[in-house]
């Protein structure tokens, strides 16, 4: 498979393994205190390694739009990125996100056509070529822009799975419109209900030679195929379709015969299709009269995107309680789609405006705010969100833990070095957990009382019978703490494998 090529790939590709981890700084809650939604104000780069022990492999949707790279500067950021530069940037936050996603999850990138196709080449490294779905064509405006040499009314949105066939078993499709169940009729007042009718013929190529027959109508007459086609049915099925009334000769028996599908046997939806147009899911101006409304008096975004879009995005690839992510917020607008539709969520912005419009945004969604989707849902308000910003990096300069990192935090990072797996469970004892049949074990902050080596910080004769009594486990154990006052042998015979705070950490 061809690679991208770019200088500085090198330090992209290693970006994402040498970002150091950061504590998520807890700032203020809104509405419902218990929820679990997060807004996140800080460098996604280095928000998504935070993220990673306790989400890794949970985020069922994301989707980003990020900066185009159209060479202008935007009001709230820069879009003026030199192409390699522009490419490093994606890079790790590509590699981090695939982390994070779930093995049915799927995560869609608005892009246009100036990075477009580099971005494709990008995403089939990041993520594997099988995982590629589709590419959408949004039709994003619908007025003619007769300033350019060609007016651009699409955007792109590339979408690519973890699994693709977990997610082609798990996508949801679209609602019936109420253009498709116009097509269903009963003008033989079918005790079934409304029915739309197929051809029962279909293309030759791959037909057998029981399709291949003169149909004999109920009133006598015969249907001949016409050329280079065959029955979709054999001669002895046909004729119990039709016998079971299945088969429509038209009004006065003579027409050419059609299958009856009945719209109570159809599936629940639609399949989604590429083209996504403006009366469906909304443009970027539709999205703006909704800011507008929502900030009279502050900057708006040059390209925001409609509550609409996002909504279909979210429809297709979640469920109710499903996980959505998005690392470059914007205006907050996929949060605000993802709370009104009952989703969990996590969003990330940089800039000031994470407290400027995606804050006061949210709340104006737990309050009950009646625009974009709000309706369509029946949106009445509630739930909340937790505010936080980037803290301290795990590790000081001099690579010891910082002084800020209590255990709860610690042990969740552990957990996760340890075993691949996001941090579901409470930490508050110094097992804290088993996983593949070794437990794990964690003594720092004096969690078995205080400091001294007695206390808990320092394996010692002591708090090894301590663990023995108060938390046995049989098999291979892992315990990390300060130092420990046994020998070589004495660990061997315990099972015990004993890992030195932070310096053993730090290599990980």
């Amino acid at each position: 498979m061809p690679f991208l090529d770019w200088v500085n790939k090198t330090q992209a590709v290693n970006i994402a393994a040498d970002v150091p981890y950061h504590l998520l700084q807890f700032q203020s809650a809104h509405g419902d205190a218990s929820a679990e939604n997060l807004l996140i104000q800080g460098d996604n780069l280095l928000a998504l390694k935070a993220l990673l022990p306790f989400y890794r492999g949970k985020v069922k949707c994301i989707y980003i739009d990020p900066p185009y790279n159209t060479q202008s500067a935007f009001t709230h950021y820069d879009d003026k990125l030199e192409h390699s530069q522009w490419l490093t940037m994606m890079y790790p936050r590509l590699v981090l996100l695939r982390e994070l996603l779930a093995e049915d999850g799927s995560i869609w990138v608005s892009i246009d056509d100036r990075e477009a196709h580099y971005l494709k080449v990008l995403m089939d490294e990041v993520f594997g070529r099988d995982s590629f779905v589709t590419t959408i064509a949004w039709q994003q405006r619908t007025t003619r822009e007769n300033r350019k040499t060609f007016s651009s009314n699409h955007e792109y949105l590339l979408l690519y799975t973890k699994d693709y066939t977990r997610f082609a078993a798990t996508r949801n499709d679209l609602e019936l419109t109420d253009e498709v169940r116009a097509r269903y009729k009963n003008p033989d007042n079918d005790s079934r209900g409304s029915w739309q009718s197929v051809s029962a013929n279909a293309q030759a190529g791959h037909g057998t030679p029981s399709q291949f027959y003169t149909l004999i109508a109920p009133n006598g007459k015969q249907h001949d195929l016409p050329n280079g086609r065959c029955w979709l049915y054999t001669e002895e099925r046909i004729r119990k379709e039709i016998a079971a009334n299945n088969i429509w000769f038209g009004k006065d028996g003579n027409g050419v015969p059609r299958i009856k599908k009945f719209l109570s046997e159809a599936k629940a939806g639609l399949t989604p299709e590429t083209l996504w147009f403006a009366e469906d899911v909304g443009t970027n101006d539709f999205a703006k009269k909704h800011l507008i409304e929502l900030f009279r008096d502050a900057d708006l975004f040059d390209t925001p995107k409609p509550e609409s879009l996002i909504n279909q995005v979210i429809h297709i690839s979640t469920n109710p309680g499903d996980i959505v992510l998005d690392s470059f917020l914007g205006s907050g607008t996929t949060a605000a789609v993802a709370h009104k539709m009952g989703r969990r969520w996590i969003g990330i912005e940089m800039g000031e405006h994470a407290v400027t419009h995606c804050l006061p945004r949210l709340e104006k969604v737990i309050g009950g705010e009646q625009g974009g989707i709000s309706k369509a849902v029946d949106w009445q308000g509630g739930g909340g969100f937790r505010f936080h910003t980037l803290g301290e990096p795990v590790f000081d300069a001099d690579g010891g833990i910082h002084p800020s990192v209590r255990f709860s935090a610690l042990a969740a990072y552990l957990w996760h070095f340890e075993t691949g797996e996001p941090a579901r469970q409470t930490f508050d004892t110094p097992l804290l957990g088993s996983h593949g049949g070794t437990a794990y074990y964690l003594l720092y902050n004096g969690i078995l009382g205080d400091r001294r080596p007695q206390g808990g910080n320092v394996l010692t004769s002591a708090v090894l019978a301590h663990l023995d009594e108060t938390y046995p486990h049989q098999g291979p154990r892992v315990i990390y703490g300060e130092t420990t006052r046994l020998g070589e042998a004495r660990l061997r015979e315990a099972g015990i494998t004993f890992k030195q705070i932070p310096y053993d950490i730090k290599a990980r």
